[in-house]
């Protein structure tokens, strides 16, 4: 007796036409957990003992390869994953650029940009009264902060924060910052403190003159910290 009872459209009619093993890899590469046979054949149209024997054959098949993956039969079904020996590899490619720790100097730059922005690095530099310019490149290395146009006074380059950074920060909008924008300087006060006396930030500028802060390291060096 013929398992199909029932018309299909003409679309799915061809799965069934589809050659099996191929077929398994194409649904194996998307699925977001595992497949059990009976799914599997039912949406393949073939026989459940049909699609058990292909997975296999298919394991069997990479390990004899010696693929980078392989197919496992994990928690009643069916799903790739990558080969224990090439751990390491899969790690340095996920991890990359994850593992280091945000320092105090680029927590603190985040924070003026997401409480400020659209702000430039001079106006950001001007209120941690350091030179920002290498934690700012972090963070947009980093994907937490963007450029956003430039200030029509001066044709600065403007930044903001990202939507990674709302995630990062488990917010669904920059509404949900905590109320700390009133302790920060009004933008007038930093253009004042910016012409009398705040550095430049010029690197061939003597960096001992009048009203120049106090040493506080480069934020480069500064944001090299592990976890």
């Amino acid at each position: 007796m013929s398992e199909e009872t029932t018309e299909l459209p003409a679309g799915l009619r061809a799965v069934a036409d589809l050659d099996l093993k191929p077929a398994l890899e194409a649904m194996l590469m998307v699925v977001d957990e595992p497949a059990t046979e009976e799914h599997l054949a039912k949406l393949l149209e073939r026989p459940k003992r049909r699609i058990a024997d292909a997975l296999r054959a298919l394991a069997d098949e990479y390990a004899v390869q010696g693929r980078g993956f392989e197919l496992r039969f994990v928690a009643g079904g069916w799903r790739f994953y990558t080969r224990p020996e090439y751990a390491a590899a899969v790690e340095r490619l996920v991890l990359e650029g994850q593992t280091a720790r945000l320092t105090q100097a680029a927590l603190e730059t985040l924070a003026v940009v997401a409480y400020r922005q659209p702000v430039s690095r001079s106006r950001v530099s001007a209120v941690r009264g350091v030179n920002c310019d290498g934690v700012m490149r972090t963070l947009l290395q980093r994907g937490l902060i963007e450029e956003e146009g430039t200030e029509p006074e001066t044709g600065a380059i403007l930044y903001r924060t990202t939507n990674y950074f709302l995630e990062r920060m488990g917010l669904r909008g920059l509404d949900e910052l905590p109320e700390l924008a009133p302790f920060l300087p009004e933008a007038e006060a930093i253009e004042a403190e910016t012409q009398e006396g705040v550095p430049s930030f010029d690197p061939d500028a003597p960096d001992d003159g009048p009203g120049a802060p106090a040493p506080r390291g480069t934020d480069d060096a500064d944001d090299q910290t592990e976890l």
